[in-house]
């Protein structure tokens, strides 16, 4: 130590680095850090991914500590007193998880004002340890029923929705084992699409050898890898977008546009297989009683495949179901109204957005976990293949209109989503 300009003992600074143990902010840098990648590679939201880093910073004693979150990446610097570490981390095997999306969340809502870093190790552990809460062929059953439920209200017929159940379930399951192999995520999607759809046309031809008569639609056919498309990663990412965290956000709306594309490439090319009818195709001449039950029996079903496809407790798939069927019904009946699918998207995510933070309060569920499962049946996958078939067949004029529909309806989504949490998210509306 160096003296005090006056001789009489040590410089305060040089007392207090001297006094500080650097193993032990080695220890708590590296807790913060892994609750941060946990968080990350569990599917939630970079903004979600900081406040649980945040927490466990604040319950450690650390000093200060700050962090720069991607959608593969961390950089995180902590502080304590005069010394500081910066640690840097890479997350590549990223999912949907949304059962360990909640204990992540409820373990940063519970953490005590004091902890240890062995203690949140330990909790980490547990949670780290919970296996997946299906098997892969019951998971695979889920993606199929979301499926079927989406073909529902695309108006497809009885024996399409079946067809699209098996080819829905067989892709799932493929990419379940793909994923379980590290495959790349490109490879994986677009293998997984072209499993689904290849399924689906090969279930029409055996339809059609035993006689019964299908027109191939293409309600059907896109509805059988509805199941592969980024919802979270599109949805986080407005999120992100919206609180200004740009990195974060335009990496993750890259990535769930690629995985679109991606996908989309699969079904454009196993369609040339044989042709397709993207005639718009409308409901059956039923009451409108029957009508809208069935927009809400479809809409329950496909919104509860998607969130246990996602492994989310029984129960939270069934809030987000019920969330989802009112919904969506009210916004198939303002389109049937002459309301524009844009106005009425926007609208229906709003009020899906409100009640899933409604449903969520005091930490039950995370509201992610609720609102995105529930706009997925939203997706206009019909109106973006029509784009798609345009292009190929040079009718560019078509297809800029499909496109520009199909765009607008996912931002419809997004800012209905958003503008409901700046209505029920006080924390995260404000800055702080």
């Amino acid at each position: 130590m160096q003296p005090t300009p006056d001789g009489t003992g040590p410089h305060p600074a040089h007392h207090l680095e001297d006094s500080l143990e650097p193993v032990t902010l080695i220890r708590q840098s590296g807790a913060i850090m892994r609750m941060g990648r946990m968080m990350l590679a569990a599917g939630t939201a970079s903004y979600r991914v900081k406040e649980g880093m945040q927490a466990v910073a604040k319950a450690l004693g650390v000093t200060g500590h700050s962090e720069h979150v991607t959608l593969t990446e961390i950089t995180a610097t902590t502080h304590r007193g005069a010394i500081f570490r910066t640690e840097v981390s890479e997350v590549r095997i990223i999912s949907v998880d949304a059962d360990r999306i909640m204990r992540l969340d409820r373990l940063r809502r519970d953490l005590p004002d004091s902890t240890t870093t062995e203690d949140i190790h330990a909790r980490l552990d547990e949670i780290e340890r919970a296996r997946p809460k299906y098997p892969t062929w019951l998971n695979a059953c889920f993606a199929g029923a979301a499926c079927a439920g989406f073909a529902v209200l695309n108006n497809a017929r009885v024996w399409e929705v079946i067809a699209v159940f098996v080819a829905a379930f067989t892709g799932q399951a493929l990419r379940r084992f793909l994923h379980r192999r590290h495959l790349n995520h490109f490879g994986t999607t677009m293998l997984a699409a072209a499993a689904a759809s290849g399924t689906y046309l090969a279930g029409l031809a055996l339809l059609g050898s035993v006689g019964v008569a299908l027109n191939n639609h293409a309600a059907g056919y896109i509805s059988t890898v509805l199941f592969l498309l980024p919802g979270f990663a599109l949805i986080t990412g407005a999120l992100d977008i919206a609180k200004l965290d740009l990195s974060a956000g335009v990496s993750r709306i890259v990535f769930g546009t690629a995985m679109t594309l991606a996908a989309g490439a699969s079904v454009w090319a196993v369609s040339l297989a044989g042709p397709l009818d993207t005639a718009e195709r409308g409901p059956e001449a039923i009451s409108w009683l029957a009508q809208g039950s069935l927009w809400a029996v479809a809409s329950a079903i496909g919104v509860f495949g998607f969130a246990m496809m996602f492994n989310s407790p029984w129960r939270l798939a069934a809030t987000a179901a019920g969330i989802g069927m009112i919904a969506n019904t009210g916004r198939m009946f303002s389109m049937d109204h002459g309301i524009r699918v844009q106005a009425a998207t926007a609208v229906a995510c709003v009020v899906v957005g409100v009640l899933a933070a409604l449903f969520a309060r005091y930490g039950r569920w995370p509201v992610i976990t609720l609102s995105v499962p529930a706009v997925l049946v939203m997706i206009p996958g019909v109106t973006a293949h029509q784009a798609v078939v345009s292009v190929n067949e040079a009718r560019y004029a078509d297809a800029m209109a499909g496109i520009l529909q199909a765009v607008l309806t996912v931002l419809a989504i997004m800012v209905g989503l958003v503008i409901a949490k700046l209505l029920t998210d006080r924390d995260w509306a404000f800055e702080r």
